[in-house]
């Protein structure tokens, strides 16, 4: 074989080699999204176990807490959710008092994920909230202005692809106690009225846009 038809053969074999990975990305694709977008339901209450290994996954030796191990409820699916966000989570919460919860958040905003929070004013000051803790860590939190309104939504969007969605309020009590539903989807149909949701309500609180007036020399 002469060295010129030695470069034909190989250059041949380089784009069948080409071809053939471009036709196996393309099958991974196809494979991974013939199921379609993500779509989950989760119910409450949810058993008490533990989840330490949500935080500590590159922790070698196990956890020695009294709590059953490597038993995947609700609760560990909702934390491995918010927890699989690497660039932002907008979260839109009437109570939130959950330890857990929070200190998924706080390792979220560790990490560098651009937290941003939005919750009632009345609840927000309640006993055991969570709000003046992560407020205090850095997060950007803002408030319903309006005393006669309750911002009651309970969601969150993870990278601005995964909506969190349901009934359930972000408290102990909710968790374990109670009868409710969170949905999970990244389906854009449902995901980007969320979005324009978030932004809307974002925008809404924010002080800069309330400033206090003044009648007979008192600021309202």
């Amino acid at each position: 074989m002469s060295f010129k038809d030695l470069m034909k053969v190989l250059g041949l074999g380089a784009v069948a080699f080409v071809l053939g990975v471009e036709w196996l990305n393309w099958l991974t694709r196809h494979l991974r999204d013939s199921h379609g977008p993500l779509k989950e339901v989760l119910f409450f209450p949810s058993p008490q176990v533990c989840v330490e290994h949500l935080f500590t996954r590159r922790k070698r030796f196990p956890c020695a807490c009294p709590l059953p191990h490597g038993v995947e409820t609700s609760f560990s699916r909702l934390l491995g959710h918010l927890l699989s966000a690497r660039m932002s989570l907008d979260l839109c919460v009437f109570s939130f008092s959950h330890m857990e919860l929070s200190r998924a958040i706080l390792l979220l905003h560790k990490q560098g994920v651009v937290v941003r929070v939005v919750t009632d004013r009345d609840y927000m000051t309640i006993t055991g909230s969570q709000i003046g803790t992560v407020r205090k860590a850095g997060i950007r939190v803002r408030h319903e202005m309006s005393a006669a309104v309750h911002m009651h939504h309970k969601f969150a969007l993870v990278d601005g692809r995964k909506l969190i969605t349901g009934s359930l309020n972000w408290t102990l009590t909710a968790v374990q106690s109670n009868k409710e539903n969170v949905m999970v989807t990244e389906e854009l149909e449902l995901v980007r009225p969320y979005q324009q949701e978030f932004q809307k309500l974002w925008e809404a609180s924010d002080p800069a846009n309330h400033k206090p007036q003044c009648t007979n020399g008192q600021l309202h």
